[in-house]
C-alpha cells in the first residue's frame, strides 16, 4: 500500500474528561460511522504510521490501532502531542482530535506541503488558531517537554515564539470553505447544531452505560 505522506505520523487525541457529553465523543456517529472510526480510517490512508493517544485504551482495543498512554500525569493536549512526537518514527506528525467529525483530506495534504523551514504548521479560521488540526515538528520535543514540566501546558502560548507558517483563512475556504474540519462536537447542543438527528440520538446514552454497550 502507498501512503501519501511518508515522512509523518498521524495522531488521533482521545483523552479529555468529557464531562459535558454523556456518551464517549469518539463514539458518536455520524453519517452511521463513528467519528473514531471515521477519522482513523483517513489518516490510514494518508500515514504508514498512526496512533491513538488515550488514557483509555480498552474503549479502542477493537480498532486495532496503535495507542500511546500520556508520557507525562499532566492534563492538556499538548502533553498528547508530545507524546506523540517522542514515539513518532518520523520528523513530523499530524495531530487532530477523536471529536472532529469533518477533518478534511485535501487540506491536510494542502498544509503538508508547507512545512518546509518551518516547525509547525497551524490553520487560522475566524481568527482562531487551530492547534489541533496541526503538524507538529520532531525537532519541537525538547522545548515542549520543558514548557511541559515548566506547567506551561497551553499549545497556543506554547507556539508564540517559534517558527510556525500559519494557514491563513483565504487558503483555507479554497479547500474547506465553512472550516467545518475544526468542528468539535463538546456538548450535545454542539451536536444538535452541526449533526443529523442520527447523532443527536446517539448523545442519548446515559452516562452510566459501560463502553462494550455504547460500542454495539
Amino acid at each position: 500500500m502507498s501512503y501519501e505522506l511518508i515522512d509523518c505520523t498521524g495522531v488521533i487525541l482521545a483523552g479529555g474528561e468529557n464531562k459535558r457529553m454523556p456518551v464517549p465523543k469518539a463514539f458518536i456517529k455520524v453519517n452511521g460511522e463513528r467519528i473514531i472510526d471515521k477519522n482513523l480510517e483517513l489518516m490510514k490512508k494518508l500515514f504508514k504510521e498512526v496512533f491513538i493517544v488515550t488514557n483509555q485504551p480498552e474503549a479502542y482495543f477493537y480498532l486495532r490501532a496503535t495507542m500511546l498512554g500520556d508520557i507525562y500525569n499532566i492534563r492538556g493536549p499538548m502533553t498528547g502531542i508530545f507524546t506523540s512526537l517522542v514515539n513518532s518514527a518520523y520528523p513530523w506528525i499530524f495531530v487532530t482530535a477523536c471529536d472532529m467529525p469533518f477533518i478534511n483530506y485535501k487540506l491536510i495534504r494542502y498544509m503538508s506541503l508547507k512545512r518546509n523551514n518551518y516547525k509547525a504548521v497551524v490553520p487560522v479560521f475566524r481568527r482562531n488558531i487551530e492547534p489541533l488540526f496541526a503538524f507538529y515538528s520532531k525537532s519541537l520535543c525538547h522545548d515542549m517537554e520543558k514548557a511541559l514540566i515548566s506547567g506551561e501546558t497551553g499549545i497556543q502560548d506554547f507556539l508564540r515564539n517559534k517558527k510556525v507558517r500559519y494557514i491563513r483563512q483565504g487558503e483555507i475556504k479554497g479547500i474547506d470553505p465553512e472550516g467545518k474540519s475544526f468542528i468539535n462536537l463538546n456538548t450535545p447542543e454542539d451536536v444538535k447544531t452541526h449533526l443529523s438527528p442520527e447523532g443527536i440520538n446517539t448523545c442519548k446514552i446515559l452516562p452510566g452505560r459501560r463502553l462494550q454497550e455504547i460500542r454495539r
